[in-house]
């Protein structure tokens, strides 16, 4: 029921060649044991088949726990003697939601059993399950496992970041270089029987289900909630109660707008991001995407990029009634707003008129340009504002250093 693991990569079956492939997942691997230096717990999130069990598996000298499977919840859910049994270890329990009372166990590990380090793994934000009575505020870190980041690129075979940008982040379709609409549509039958029925009750297959491929097919647009109701059958509030299960699933990423409230600018309307470039690209009909939708799916690494490097990261987008728009707008207290375009060649970043728009709006502050053929970054001008442009892999070290105050010029080791 548990078994000591001590392997350093992940196993994925690859059925193009018929193999397995162990992939290092260092990146990650590192995030969860400086999470563990900070926290008991650490809460592992992401959609289904993002590698959460692969990854904790691999974790040095852990015990894992498969809480699917009944003889595991019912030797976890004698939460003492079960808590007894593994004190002062690394312990995984994969799946913590299937238990009765999850945040009961968790809570009593942080508190009496605080030399015992727990990773617990799911789908949802701890937020998103009546089971979870407690967010065990100050006992457990989050680590939001998102599709493939930059540092993932090489260990996977390719950093390629066309391939990356058209076929997605997640492991197992990039590993064998090709997403088709059948997988998407394998994957999302089981995010509504694994995820949404486990979690939500909710009684319609098809309703919630046509919304989410509406809303792959749109991915990066602005959301209005009417456009929907008629397609899904669907009341207004429905929709919105719907992309908040989204949202608390790891599955839509919902960027509100940034505003100090002037007269021109769109105060309301979010852009909504579905988890995968790949899986927008496929429900849009992109086998072989343009140049022109490169830059959408751009748009999306970029975002997953900033999700899973930057921790507990808030972004906006910025819009006005004329047209005027910045992709990403990073804001906190004390701190000039950072401004951030994404653009798929550097030939496409000579003309960035959102961005003077936005500075004439706010002018202090630093701009970023992201492109992708682009590894070591520079300081330029474009249209007499000062902006720097940078890579796909020098980003979060950018974003890190303005959240810390330093330097933009300064990469942060954190990084």
């Amino acid at each position: 029921m548990g078994a000591t693991k001590r392997q350093r990569v992940c196993v994925w079956y690859d059925h193009t060649l018929n193999c397995h492939r162990m992939v290092e997942r260092t990146y990650w691997q590192r995030r969860i044991e400086e999470a563990w230096q900070t926290r008991p717990i650490v809460w592992l999130r992401g959609v289904r088949r993002s590698g959460k069990t692969t990854l904790a598996q691999s974790l040095p000298n852990v015990e894992y726990f498969d809480c699917e499977r009944n003889e595991v919840r019912e030797r976890v859910e004698t939460v003492e003697p079960f808590l007894r049994s593994v004190s002062g270890r690394r312990v995984v329990l994969d799946e913590v939601h299937r238990l009765r009372d999850p945040s009961a166990v968790l809570k009593i590990a942080a508190d009496h059993y605080p030399s015992t380090r727990i990773l617990a793994t799911g789908s949802s934000t701890l937020q998103a399950s009546a089971k979870f009575r407690d967010t065990l505020t100050g006992r457990k870190w989050e680590v939001w496992l998102v599709p493939l980041v930059h540092a993932d690129l090489a260990a996977f075979g390719s950093c390629d970041l066309e391939r990356r940008a058209v076929i997605g982040g997640m492991p197992e379709p990039f590993l064998a270089g090709s997403l088709d609409r059948s997988y998407v549509s394998e994957w999302l039958d089981s995010y509504w029987l694994r995820d949404i029925q486990e979690l939500f009750h909710l009684g319609t297959t098809w309703q919630f289900r046509r919304l989410c491929e509406l809303l792959l097919a749109d991915s990066g647009g602005v959301f209005e909630a009417t456009r929907y109701t008629q397609a899904c059958e669907l009341s207004r509030q429905t929709v919105g109660n719907y992309l908040a299960i989204l949202e608390a699933t790891s599955v839509a990423n919902v960027i509100r707008p940034f505003s100090t409230r002037r007269a021109a600018e769109i105060v309301r309307a979010p852009r909504v991001y579905l988890f995968d470039s790949g899986f927008a690209g496929v429900m849009r009909g992109w086998s072989r995407p343009r140049d022109a939708d490169l830059g959408v799916l751009w748009e999306h690494v970029v975002l997953n990029e900033l999700i899973g490097r930057v921790p507990y990261l808030s972004a906006n987008h910025w819009r006005t009634k004329g047209g005027s728009e910045v992709d990403f707008v990073l804001a906190r207290p004390g701190r000039d707003p950072l401004a951030i375009e994404c653009k798929w060649s550097l030939e496409g970043a000579r003309t960035l008129t959102g961005l003077a728009a936005f500075r004439r709006a706010y002018p202090k502050g630093a701009n970023l340009v992201v492109v992708a053929d682009v590894e070591t970054g520079f300081a330029t001008q474009r249209g007499g504002l000062d902006v720097e442009v940078v890579g796909l892999g020098e980003l979060a070290g950018r974003v890190l250093s303005w959240q810390s105050g330093d330097d933009l010029q300064e990469q942060d080791a954190r990084g």
